[in-house]
C-alpha cells in the first residue's frame, strides 16, 4: 500500500479546504461579523498547518494509486475535512459544543441535513453560508470537486471517484477522470445557477437563493429558517421542488442530453423507475392527505415537496408530515430506503440496486418455475454480470447490518423505537428529518454526544456507501502490504 501517497493526498485536500474557507471568511466580512471572520482565519490557518505538514513530510515519486488507496483517501478526507470544518462554527460561539459541530459538519458535508441545533435563525450569516455550502461541496462529492479544479491528480484518480459517488456503478463519462470531474461540476454549476436565478424571480433575498441552491443542489436540505421552507411562497416551494427532483436523476441523464443521446436517455430504465416510484407516490400521499388541506392544489405542493425532498434525501419540508396519516408516513418511510438515482447527489439505497434487485428476485421465480431456463437479467440495455448481482445482494445484508447497529446503539436513548428507527434510518440514508421527536420541526438537540458520533459515522457511512470507511477501520488495511 502506497501510504506516503495516501498521506500526501489528504494534505492537498485538506489545504483546499482551507481555500473553501475563504467564502464565507469572505460573507462574514461582508455582513460585519468580525468574531466569526477571525473564527474561519483560525481554521484557515491550521488547514493550512496540517495541510502542508502531511503533504511535505510525505511526498514520493510513486504517484500510483489503486482500489485501496482510493478507498483509504476517501475515508481519510471526509473524517478530517468535518473535523476541521467544525472548528469555525466553536471558536465563534455559534455552536459551542464540539461534539454538535462536528455533527453538524458532517451532516452538511454528507448532504444528510440532520441538525443539532434548535433555533438556527440566531446563527450569524457566515456559520449560515458554510453549512449550506459544505452541502454543495459534498453534493457531488468532496475530492470530485477537488479533482476537478488542481491538476496534480493523475488519471488513476478514478478509483476515488469510484470509491466516492454513490452508486452501484460508476465509470467515466469520458477518458480522463479529471475531465470526467470537470464535466459533472459544470452541469452542477449550471443548474445551480439555474435555480438561485429562478429563485430570485420569486423574490427571495439574494442569500437566501444562494445558500437554499446549495441545499438544493447537494440534496442536503440545511434551511436558514425554523419552519425550513414552509414560510415561502408556493411559487418558490415549487421551484425547489423541480430542482430537488432533479438533482436526484443521474448525471449522465445530463452528460447525453448535451450529446444530444436523447434516445439514451428515453431508454433508461433507472430513470423511468425514479420518475414512476416519485409520481405514484405523490398521488398516492396528496389523496391520502386531501381531507386536512383546504384544497386539492395545496395537498398536491405538499405531497410533491415531500415525495421529492425525501427520495432525494434532501430533507427540507414546507409541512410537519410528522402528523399524516400513518399511511402517509410509511409511504415516505419507504422512500427514505429508496433514495435516488446512481450518479445523482442522492443517497439512500439508490434506484439502481432496487431496479436490479427486483429483476434478480423475478428470475429467481422463474428458476423455481422452469430449472432449466437460462434468463440473462438486463439493465440500461446491458446484460448485468453476476458480480455486479453479487455486489448489490452483498450491499444490501451490509446495509441493513449497519443500521441495525446503529438502531441498538442509540436505543439506549430515552426515545421511543418510531425515533430511534427513523434518526438511524434518516442518517444513514442522508435525509435528515425523520419521525417523532426528530421529526421536520424538531431536531437531533437532545440526543447525546456518544449518540451524536454515533449518528455522525452513520452519516458517513451512508454517504460513502459502508465499503471506504469500513475498509480504512479495518486493522488487516494497514498491516497488510
Amino acid at each position: 500500500m502506497n501510504k506516503k501517497m495516501i498521506f500526501a493526498t489528504l494534505g492537498k485536500i485538506t489545504v483546499s479546504e482551507a481555500g473553501l474557507m475563504l467564502l464565507p471568511l469572505l460573507v462574514s466580512l461582508i455582513y460585519g461579523e468580525w468574531t466569526v471572520a477571525l473564527s474561519f482565519l483560525a481554521a484557515i490557518a491550521l488547514a493550512l498547518v496540517v495541510g502542508f505538514s502531511l503533504y511535505f513530510s510525505c511526498r514520493t515519486k510513486n504517484k500510483l494509486i489503486f482500489a485501496k488507496e482510493g478507498f483509504i483517501i476517501v475515508a481519510g478526507a471526509w473524517l478530517i475535512m468535518s473535523a476541521i470544518g467544525a472548528i469555525p462554527f466553536v471558536l465563534s460561539g455559534d455552536i459551542p459544543s464540539y461534539i454538535d459541530a462536528f455533527f453538524e459538519t458532517v451532516s452538511g458535508f454528507t448532504t444528510t441535513g440532520a441538525s443539532a441545533l434548535t433555533d438556527v435563525e440566531s446563527l450569524s450569516r457566515g456559520a449560515l453560508f458554510w453549512r449550506s455550502f459544505t452541502h454543495w461541496v459534498g453534493g457531488m462529492g468532496v475530492l470530485v470537486f477537488i479533482m476537478a479544479l488542481l491538476p496534480s491528480f493523475s488519471d488513476r484518480s478514478i478509483h476515488i471517484m469510484r470509491a466516492e459517488m454513490p452508486g452501484p456503478i460508476v465509470g467515466k463519462i469520458v477518458p480522463r477522470a479529471r475531465q470526467t470531474a470537470r464535466i459533472l461540476y459544470v452541469i452542477y454549476f449550471v443548474m445551480t445557477v439555474a435555480e438561485v436565478i429562478l429563485l430570485l424571480f420569486g423574490d427571495m433575498p439574494l442569500f437566501d437563493s444562494v445558500v437554499h441552491a446549495f441545499g438544493t443542489a447537494g440534496t442536503g436540505g440545511f434551511g436558514i429558517k425554523s419552519d425550513s421552507i414552509a414560510s415561502y411562497s408556493p411559487y418558490l416551494q415549487w421551484v425547489i421542488t423541480v430542482f430537488m427532483f432533479l438533482f436526484g436523476v443521474n448525471f449522465n441523464i445530463y452528460y447525453l442530453m448535451l450529446l444530444k443521446k436523447f434516445k439514451s436517455v428515453f431508454k433508461s430504465g433507472e430513470l423511468w423507475a425514479y420518475v414512476g416510484i416519485a409520481a405514484v407516490a405523490t398521488v398516492a400521499i396528496c389523496i391520502n392527505i386531501l381531507p386536512t388541506f383546504n384544497n386539492f392544489w395545496d395537498a398536491l405542493r405538499a405531497s410533491a415537496f415531500q415525495v421529492s425532498s425525501i427520495i432525494t434525501t434532501t430533507g427540507f419540508s414546507t409541512v410537519d408530515f410528522d402528523v399524516w396519516p400513518t399511511f402517509s408516513k410509511v409511504i415516505l418511510a419507504a422512500l427514505m430506503f429508496t433514495g435516488a438515482c446512481a450518479g445523482s447527489t442522492g443517497g439512500g439505497f439508490k434506484v439502481t440496486r432496487l431496479v436490479i434487485l427486483f429483476k434478480s428476485i423475478k428470475q429467481e421465480l422463474k428458476r423455481m418455475i422452469h430449472p432449466r431456463s437460462v434468463r440473462a437479467i438486463k439493465f440500461e440495455g446491458k446484460v448485468v454480470d453476476q458480480t455486479t448481482l453479487n455486489g448489490v445482494g452483498i450491499y444490501l445484508g451490509i446495509y441493513m447490518m449497519c443500521l441495525v447497529a446503529v438502531i441498538i446503539a442509540i436505543s439506549f436513548e430515552p426515545f421511543d423505537f418510531e425515533t430511534s428507527f427513523s434518526a438511524a434510518l434518516s442518517c444513514f440514508n442522508n435525509i435528515g428529518p425523520g419521525f417523532s421527536a426528530v421529526g421536520p420541526m424538531a431536531s437531533y438537540a437532545e440526543y447525546t454526544g456518544f449518540s451524536k458520533i454515533i449518528l455522525s459515522f452513520a452519516m458517513l457511512f451512508g454517504r460513502l456507501e459502508i465499503y471506504p470507511l469500513l475498509i480504512a477501520l479495518t486493522p488487516s488495511t494497514w498491516t497488510k502490504k
